[in-house]
């Protein structure tokens, strides 16, 4: 009876079965109203009901392995393929038993991405049903290549201009050296909640291209003989931060909607708030890595004087949207459908290493390849395990067989050997089974002079030498 029942208070709602929340306020002035009218208990649990949110669904498991199957366009011809395509198998059939997953591919330059199984691989893309997955994109988010084409200009001079005009290594450009993005992409930082707090790093790492494997490119287009600048990137810090701050609230909804699902393949619902946020951001943080890309080639053109005579980019590290509400993430492939996006020209670059032509493609949209093309030429082999195959040669033996006839630079000074061309998988097999699988058309290719890549920037880091100390003591 009501009279047996004293002030509603949150300890009453938690007691009655109800989880707390920032719901409980209104509910607990609801339920005293309809207590000091003299309501019974079962109408005063109606008045608490009309603020309580909506049971989750329950909770989904992981599908059976082998439930849901996955393309292969991929097959061993050189040394190192079989035991590198066993290896991202393994990983897809476990990916694909992720519950929100629809469909799976994989692309010819495919190599594991981590050791957690599961982990989506290099060269694999996933559908995924109202979701949007932070771990299938991975923290170099909208990694992108872009290419303008600069004329007639002497290449030495562009390459030059490349090592004091770009930015390479960890960290973004030093006070008085740094870059404005444009305003428009700053607004979108201060609108979105994932971005804010993260608009001095967009524009500490602004025009500035980080390390590994990417780099600036010099090359001759192989139609018309004119030089072309192609750089290759993700965005920085920025990227990282959301990507990071993705992960966090998509381990949160995973946690409570499928526990049995890796923190690594959690997930966001793409219908939710945060989902639509999270989207939000993604797009913002494309247009700032675009405009990261050509605010360094417009250093460039500036220095030189010339005029471009075209220009165009395409990201390769992503989350597309198609027509059937499916959201694609490619982790190192490339769109292969026309209009995936409002600013392509129909045109997509996929390097293979800096000794090789990176080719110019028109996608073919292929069921087999879910409309995508391999973004390059993975590798074969850890970088461990490369350096492992290379014991005994010095680094200056290793530059010079690997980069005869072109202009090899590392900014920092000291080469990264690790990313030599003989690092990744054979270019020839690539663009072989990039034409075999039918995942793109080859239109044109700028052909090799001369690159430039971050090189071992870490290896004089005072942490290195500290360490490095303790180990002679």
């Amino acid at each position: 009876m009501t009279d047996a029942i004293d002030t509603i208070t949150g300890k009453t709602l938690i007691a009655w079965g109800y989880k707390p929340g920032p719901w409980f306020a209104s509910a607990i002035s609801a339920a005293e109203a309809a207590r000091a009218s003299g309501a019974d208990e079962a109408a005063i649990r109606a008045a608490v009901d009309r603020f309580a949110p909506a049971p989750p669904p329950p909770a989904v498991g992981l599908r059976d392995r082998g439930a849901l199957g996955f393309t292969l366009n991929i097959r061993p011809e050189a040394p190192g393929d079989a035991d590198n395509i066993a290896s991202v198998e393994q990983h897809m059939a476990e990916l694909m038993r992720v519950p929100t997953l629809i469909a799976g591919t994989v692309m010819p330059d495919a190599c594991p991405a981590g050791a957690a199984p599961g982990t989506i691989p290099v060269g694999g893309v996933v559908a995924a049903k109202n979701a949007i997955h932070p771990g299938m994109h991975s923290a170099d988010i909208c990694c992108s290549m872009a290419v303008t084409v600069l004329g007639k200009v002497d290449p030495t001079t562009v390459l030059d201009a490349g090592m004091t005009l770009s930015h390479f290594g960890g960290g973004g450009r030093p006070r008085g050296a740094q870059v404005q993005p444009p305003a428009a992409i700053m607004e979108g930082f201060e609108g979105n909640e994932y971005l804010k707090p993260h608009i001095s790093a967009a524009i500490e790492h602004f025009a500035t291209q980080g390390d590994g494997n990417h780099f600036f490119f010099v090359g001759r287009v192989a139609s018309s003989g004119a030089i072309a600048l192609v750089t290759h990137h993700g965005s920085r810090k920025p990227g990282a931060m959301l990507y990071k701050a993705g992960m966090a609230v998509a381990e949160a909804f995973t946690r409570t909607a499928s526990p049995q699902t890796p923190r690594h393949n959690a997930w966001i619902p793409a219908d939710t708030r945060e989902g639509e946020a999270y989207w939000d951001a993604l797009q913002i943080i494309r247009a700032w890595t675009k405009a990261n890309h050509f605010a360094i080639h417009a250093r460039v053109v500036e220095a030189l004087g010339c005029k471009p005579q075209d220009r165009f980019w395409n990201e390769h590290n992503f989350v597309f949207r198609k027509s059937d509400g499916l959201y694609y993430h490619a982790k190192g492939a490339t769109p292969a459908w026309a209009g995936f996006a409002a600013d392509s020209n129909g045109l997509t670059l996929i390097p293979l290493n800096m000794a090789e032509p990176i080719l110019i493609a028109r996608g073919l949209n292929a069921d087999n390849g879910l409309g995508f093309a391999p973004h390059g030429a993975g590798r074969n082999f850890s970088r461990s395990a490369y350096m492992r195959r290379h014991a005994g040669k010095t680094e200056d033996e290793m530059v010079a067989e690997q980069t005869k006839g072109i202009d090899a630079r590392f900014f920092c000074g000291i080469p990264d050997v690790s990313e030599l061309p003989g690092a990744y998988k054979s270019a020839a097999v690539v663009r072989r089974q990039i034409a075999e699988y039918g995942l793109a058309e080859i239109v044109d290719t700028i052909e090799p002079i001369g690159s430039i890549m971050a090189g071992d920037w870490q290896r004089n880091a005072p942490w290195r030498k500290k360490k490095a100390a303790k180990r002679s003591a």
